[in-house]
């Protein structure tokens, strides 16, 4: 599975749902900034405006990502990325786990080598965390991509492997959730 073609699936289902006026799915424009506040009538008034670059976005803030664009770049690595959403750490899943957090990549790069854990982003932080967690994710941290990644997501040694990975995790969020 590609994820960036799941993505847009999904937003495509998304912006379906707006247009035959699901409530559910109109909630969700709350995610964007012209929306945050704005009442379900007024929501429910805009849903013919709404087009799929819109329902991108709303996928796109749903996992951490200021834009579609900024999404993309993040899940495609087609540049470099200063800020990976909030994707990799659910709190709904993950907040029990016990994590090392770093502001810097250096610092988290020089515990992921030495405790052989698994280098994670979230925004512009970055966190170690341990094959448990990773499970919570909803991956495999036995999965081959790990490797050939260099167990780092923030500077992989394959892109191919974290774009791989990036798609197993979309598999796992719920429909309605991105």
């Amino acid at each position: 599975m590609d994820a960036i073609r799941e993505l847009k699936t999904r937003a495509e289902i998304l912006h379906r749902r707006i247009q035959t006026n699901d409530h559910r799915a109109i909630g969700r424009l709350r995610v964007l900034p012209d929306y945050r506040r704005a009442s379900y009538q007024h929501l429910a008034a805009a849903a013919s405006t709404i087009q799929r670059r819109d329902c991108l976005s709303v996928i796109a803030a749903e996992l951490g990502f200021a834009s579609w664009p900024q999404a993309k770049t993040a899940i495609t690595g087609e540049a470099p990325v200063e800020d990976f959403g909030t994707m990799l750490y659910p709190g709904h899943r993950c907040a029990g786990h016990i994590n090392r957090w770093y502001k810097t990549y250096e610092e988290a790069a020089a515990d992921r080598e030495s405790s052989s854990g698994y280098l994670l982003a979230y925004k512009r932080q970055y966190v170690v965390v341990d094959r448990y967690f990773i499970e919570s994710l909803g991956l495999d941290p036995a999965d081959p991509d790990w490797d050939a990644l260099g167990f780092d997501w923030v500077r992989p040694k394959s892109i191919a492997a974290r774009s791989r990975l990036y798609a197993k995790l979309v598999a796992c969020l719920p429909r309605e959730a991105a």
